[in-house]
């Protein structure tokens, strides 16, 4: 599910106009119902109807509506990204801060808003955009290690929304910019062994 919420975020962006039109009505669609109803309770006929589009078209772009959510989320998500310019290329602390803060930003607009049935599915629709921006990164400058840029980039991005979401949860966490220095510093050496594998005295 993680690697189809990342392909359909990569092809996004070359779509036909119209194909991206009826998948923002779809989403649009999800996210009124979400006001009224429980996500459990909603069905892919409820999501085609309030779009005004037969199910025969929602199946054409999204397999279910866990699919559609995790696109809707993580389009989200790659919006506030690209607000903030985030790039990364394989060793950039500055946009690895910049990525925590959004995580951490994007995950503290959802507090107070009973989303905890859709948890997992955000959860992973926002790894798969880190995922996404790391491994694009990551393929400019293949590994000097034995670790593909593929399992890099998940294992960064799995531990920054860790790392995130361990923070969420604390009582008494600090300053979102403290949270970021400190992921920094923990995954910034994970990146950088790839290109310098020998460990240094």
């Amino acid at each position: 599910m993680l690697k189809a919420a990342a392909m359909t975020h990569e092809t996004e962006e070359n779509l036909d106009p119209r194909i991206r039109r009826t998948r923002k009505m779809l989403q649009t669609a999800l996210d009124k119902l979400l006001q009224k109803k429980e996500f459990e309770q909603i069905s892919v006929q409820d999501i085609a109807e309030e779009a005004e589009l037969n199910r025969a078209t929602f199946y054409d772009h999204y397999g279910d509506k866990y699919s559609l959510l995790e696109c809707m989320v993580g389009g989200r998500f790659m919006e506030l990204l690209a607000e903030r310019q985030v790039r990364f290329d394989h060793t950039c602390s500055a946009a690895l801060r910049s990525m925590v803060l959004a995580v951490s930003d994007y995950l503290r607009q959802l507090q107070g808003t009973d989303r905890r049935p859709l948890e997992p599915h955000m959860e992973l629709a926002i790894i798969a955009v880190v995922r996404r921006i790391l491994l694009d990164g990551l393929k400019k400058h293949p590994p000097a290690s034995e670790a593909s840029s593929e399992m890099i980039a998940a294992s960064v991005s799995w531990a920054l929304y860790g790392a995130v979401k361990e923070w969420m949860q604390a009582p008494d966490r600090g300053k979102p910019e403290e949270l970021a220095d400190t992921v920094s510093i923990l995954v910034t050496p994970m990146l950088r062994m790839i290109y310098d594998p020998e460990p240094r005295d």
